[in-house]
């Protein structure tokens, strides 16, 4: 069967789509059969950047690893029983469509609580959430005192881990290896910076995720996605010498995919 990575937590601009492009090409960059399905039905920003990946390397010519992407399937509704969900089952068709065919099917959630994330999470093996390095997305993931210090209880998001969880549970399936990215970090070394690590890793031992490093904030992730392209496509197109930025960059996805500890996956780029 796929191993099924879930993409997400319930607050845009935390870099979803950009973490789930670098990883999904990455791991077919290192051979393995990746499909993907974007959640977003209103604003299918990820849809949206593998697009333009094919429409760019159509026209220069290329062919580069990449995630097999697809739409999901419409339902026709006088087929569904009685208190069945239409977006329970395109979820569920798509999976079975691309899972034949594929060794990770990645799944890019909305930046909202929709049923479709709320089914997806529960279908998750590897579950990533990126997070800004901001007490206010931190409040997705529990509830903390006016210093920062104190952690008062869990939040919406991390009740809903906690639900996918126990249907897992019940299912009989392995449980959910949810790791917390610190994503779009700052260079600078600030107060809320260090309150943030520090609340995190009691939260980490409370509520049972990883935590591993993410991207920092960098100019490069915008100027790819009209290009569809991630950075490890840049030698490909004749980028001899990297810039600094560029070669961190890299590193840092070096190291995300290796914290993930995938199921058959040799970090080697």
């Amino acid at each position: 069967m796929a191993h099924i990575i879930v993409v997400g937590n319930e607050k845009g601009g935390a870099g979803k789509s950009t973490v789930s492009m670098h990883v999904a090409t990455a791991l077919a960059r290192l051979g393995h059969r990746v499909g993907i399905l974007d959640l977003d039905l209103r604003q299918k920003t990820m849809a949206r950047y593998v697009q333009n990946r094919q429409k760019y390397l159509e026209r220069e010519g290329l062919d580069l690893p990449g995630p097999s992407y697809m739409e999901l399937p419409e339902i026709d509704h006088a087929t569904l029983q009685p208190g069945e969900n239409a977006y329970d089952h395109r979820l569920s068709a798509a999976v079975a469509e691309l899972e034949p065919n594929s060794d990770f099917i990645l799944i890019d959630c909305p930046g909202s609580h929709t049923r479709l994330s709320q089914v997806a999470h529960s279908l998750a093996d590897t579950l990533i959430t990126p997070l800004n390095d901001s007490f206010v997305d931190f409040d997705l993931l529990a509830h903390i005192d006016n210093d920062g210090e104190k952690i008062v209880g869990p939040s919406v998001y991390s009740e809903m881990v906690w639900n996918a969880r126990q249907l897992r549970a019940q299912a009989g399936l392995a449980p959910i290896d949810w790791i917390v990215l610190r994503n779009r970090l700052g260079a600078q070394n600030m107060v809320n910076k260090m309150k943030m690590e520090k609340a995190l890793e009691r939260l980490s031992k409370r509520i049972g995720f990883r935590i591993a490093p993410g991207f920092n904030e960098r100019v490069i992730f915008r100027e790819l996605f009209p290009r569809g392209l991630t950075l490890l496509d840049l030698k490909d197109l004749g980028v001899k010498q990297l810039n600094i930025s560029n070669i961190a960059a890299r590193q840092e996805l070096r190291d995300l995919l290796k914290a993930l500890k995938l199921p058959g996956v040799d970090v080697r780029f």
